[in-house]
């Protein structure tokens, strides 16, 4: 199948340096083009070429409107549009762009993050997961608070699980609730950005935004609502369970975490861990996942990620040596090798079955 699109501005970004942009994009779609005089031509399977027709026309529609692609910004977006078929360029540039959530102007600064606004934007469950200091929780504040000053939800519930309390919680000074908000001060210090004191201590009041802890959450429907969950690593696949389960009409929620920094009891698998393999694939839910690159904290946060993450690399490369060298079963390095037996084809055939895939 053939088919073209018309573009009279911006051919030479269309196509980038040594033509980077162009490759990518027949490369990822499985289709080949050429030019035209005033347009591009696309060939390829019809999916393909359909595809790879609404990517360009949202190009042209962009460049007639005065839009400016910055280096390598281009080459990004066509990443992830070749990739994800439910993202379209024209909605990643918009979710690029400056926008008011209350009385902050945020823009998103890593290409994740714009991933990340418009995936909140187009699904009712988005799990954001990564490390510090990526933004996970800070915009999925800003996405809340946006959504109910336009009126589009009536209320917003954050809520964190509040693990590192444990047993020690009733021997705090306080009410329970004064108790609890210091586990919960982070999602304080996101909403005072974005929304006057005063407005703030209203809204608490009259519960139209709610902070609480995640066992507070349980039995609850909530209609109406943007819910934030917050440090989901630590969650329990139980907790990660009730939680999903008391979305209700009308309702958004994101869920974020960072799954190297787990705070549960040695042994105890993370809710958020799990969810990944139970949830992935599964329509109406988006997953993010951030990385070092999406660090927006000082330069040296970046640094410590990474340096984390090779240490942590290191620590298992030298356990899997340290388990082969102490294994009793394993052969003798300085034993004569064994005469090995003919196999028989049906011997053969066993050993040459697929060994089915596990989730990561």
């Amino acid at each position: 199948m053939k088919s073209s699109v018309q573009i009279t501005r911006g051919i030479e970004s269309l196509f980038g340096t040594r033509d980077e942009n162009m490759r990518l994009l027949e490369t990822g779609l499985g289709i080949r083009t050429s030019v035209k005089s005033d347009s591009i031509e696309v060939e390829g399977t019809q999916p393909a070429v359909d595809r790879a027709i609404s990517i360009l026309s949202d190009y042209a529609t962009l460049m007639n409107e005065g839009f400016v692609f910055n280096n390598g910004d281009l080459n990004s977006y066509l990443r992830v549009v070749t990739a994800d078929p439910s993202a379209s360029l024209r909605r990643l540039v918009d979710s690029g762009k400056q926008r008011s959530f209350g009385k902050k102007v945020i823009a998103p600064k890593t290409m994740t993050q714009r991933m990340y606004m418009e995936a909140i934007d187009r699904n009712d469950l988005v799990f954001g997961i990564g490390p510090a200091g990526t933004g996970k929780t800070y915009l999925a504040v800003a996405q809340a608070v946006a959504a109910l000053l336009s009126k589009r939800v009536s209320r917003i519930i954050l809520t964190r699980p509040a693990v590192e309390a444990g047993e020690r919680l009733g021997f705090l000074p306080g009410t329970l609730q004064e108790k609890v908000d210091p586990y919960l001060r982070p999602l304080y210090d996101a909403l005072y950005e974005m929304i006057d004191v005063e407005k703030i201590e209203k809204l608490l009041e009259r519960n139209t935004i709610e902070v609480a802890p995640l066992a507070f959450m349980r039995g609850r429907t909530l209609n109406d609502s943007f819910i934030i969950m917050d440090e989901a690593q630590n969650t329990s696949p139980e907790q990660m369970k009730m939680i999903l389960t008391r979305q209700g009409f009308n309702s958004k929620m994101v869920v974020t975490g960072d799954v190297t920094q787990i705070d549960l009891h040695h042994g105890q698998r993370s809710g958020l861990v799990e969810v990944i393999d139970v949830l992935r694939g599964v329509e109406g839910v988006s997953f993010v996942q951030f990385d070092d690159r999406d660090v927006v904290r000082h330069t040296l946060v970046q640094r410590i990620v990474r340096a984390y993450e090779k240490y942590n690399e290191s620590i298992g490369a030298n356990r899997q040596l340290s388990l082969k060298l102490t294994d009793p079963n394993a052969p003798d390095a300085h034993a004569e090798p064994a005469a090995s037996p003919v196999a028989s084809p049906t011997a053969i055939a066993s050993t040459t079955q697929p060994v089915p895939e596990t989730a990561a």
